[in-house]
């Protein structure tokens, strides 16, 4: 997930940096034990609160612990939403942060409503507002398809990407999530097209810029393979993945588990 930089002035390097650095550096227990510490040495109100309790929350999922990310969620969210506001972009996008650990733990519809409801909210705002707007459509596309509601999941990633097609993280996550739902469709040469497009930018991006999308590209090319009966590429692609996720993320999370279940078809077939 991507960390939106509040942009109040410091004449110091800003309190979360070092936590910021291990998360990029997908050092995520590291991260956890250093943003905890930086959430709890400021004050409620401070600008710089919810990125450390975010990137608590974030590397906390990260290593698989879905259900332990949204506990920091449940807990920080009514405190930034009272120092804030509703309606402030960091208390949005944490409310977006907290949907899509949602669908990490399979609570698709709870996912969708919530995703639905920050992008209303944040729609009729300017800078890190659109931001928020495109974080909580990418995980409005995944909830979608993750329902089996695929032509929704199509018609709003390319509406996401539409309006914002500049080449950036979040360009990259509703990339994937339109392939995702064109294999959901069996459009699975217009999957592999856009899952191509998707590798080339990911290849484009910074290292750092990419760590929360590791393995999608390699699954969601995997499965258009899969289906254009080409199971010799579908599995090395998908052993990718799982490889990649397997050591980034442990074997809990999500991501791990969706490549070995495309592994586990694939050897079915």
């Amino acid at each position: 997930m991507r960390f939106f930089r509040p942009r109040a002035k410091r004449t110091t390097e800003p309190p979360v940096a070092r936590a910021m650095a291990l998360y990029t550096a997908g050092r995520y227990a590291e991260a956890v034990t250093e943003a905890s510490a930086v959430a709890r040495s400021l004050p409620h109100d401070d600008t710089y609160t919810p990125l450390a309790l975010s990137i608590t929350a974030n590397a906390t999922g990260a290593q698989g612990r879905h259900a332990d990310a949204l506990a920091i969620y449940d807990e920080v969210l009514p405190a930034v939403g009272k120092s804030f506001g509703a309606d402030h972009w960091q208390t949005l996008k944490l409310r977006s942060d907290r949907a899509q650990t949602l669908a990490e733990l399979g609570r698709y519809a709870e996912c969708e409503a919530e995703c639905a409801a920050v992008a209303r909210t944040a729609s009729g705002g300017a800078g890190e507002l659109q931001n928020v707007v495109r974080a909580a459509s990418n995980g409005l596309v995944f909830a979608l398809s993750a329902q089996d509601r695929h032509p929704e999941a199509e018609a709003r990633a390319r509406e996401a990407l539409a309006t914002h097609p500049e080449p950036d993280r979040l360009t990259l996550a509703l990339r994937i999530g339109l392939a995702r739902s064109l294999n959901g469709q069996a459009r699975y040469e217009e999957a592999l097209a856009e899952a191509e497009h998707a590798r080339e930018l990911h290849r484009s991006l910074p290292g750092g810029e990419n760590r929360s999308v590791t393995g999608s590209v390699e699954l969601v090319m995997a499965t258009a393979l899969f289906g254009l009966r080409r199971a010799t590429e579908a599995r090395l692609h998908a052993t990718a993945a799982h490889d990649v996720c397997l050591a980034s993320f442990g074997p809990d999370h999500r991501r791990t588990l969706e490549a070995q279940a495309l592994l586990d078809r694939i050897a079915d077939a």
